[in-house]
């Protein structure tokens, strides 16, 4: 399996005419509650992992975690808004832009220097922006 299979799988839940009905009822609203519950069940089995080497379980809750951006992704591409494609290319892009020190020029040794650096990358980012 691929991460091209999980998306088409996804897409077909959401299918109008083939579809499961609870997926198709679904809206970003509605998800936000499954959302903040499996992150925190993938919180908790992390918080236990070190005394329970629990990882098929925190295999199963990131996929959970992951279930839930792929259906807001669907959502906003069935909107026209973006694509799953169009989150992995902008997260791909903010980590080599907040990582100068890796896939840059920058000289950031430490812990520190790599952490002041992201400060001012994002404090740019969010000027940018505005």
């Amino acid at each position: 399996m691929s991460f091209e299979n999980v998306v088409e799988v996804v897409s077909q839940l959401r299918d109008p005419e083939n579809g499961c009905p609870w997926d198709l009822e679904q809206t970003h609203t509605s998800l936000v509650k499954y959302l903040l519950e499996e992150t925190n069940e993938t919180i908790e089995v992390i918080e236990t992992l070190e005394s329970t080497g629990d990882f098929e379980n925190l295999k199963d809750e990131l996929g959970d975690v992951l279930l839930q951006i792929l259906l807001h992704s669907q959502l906003a591409k069935e909107a026209g808004k973006f694509t799953i494609d169009d989150v992995v290319e902008n997260l791909t892009e903010k980590l080599i832009r907040r990582h100068p020190h890796v896939f840059g020029d920058s000289d950031a040794k430490s812990i520190e220097d790599v952490e002041a650096q992201w400060q001012l990358i994002k404090e740019q980012e969010k000027n940018d922006k505005n």
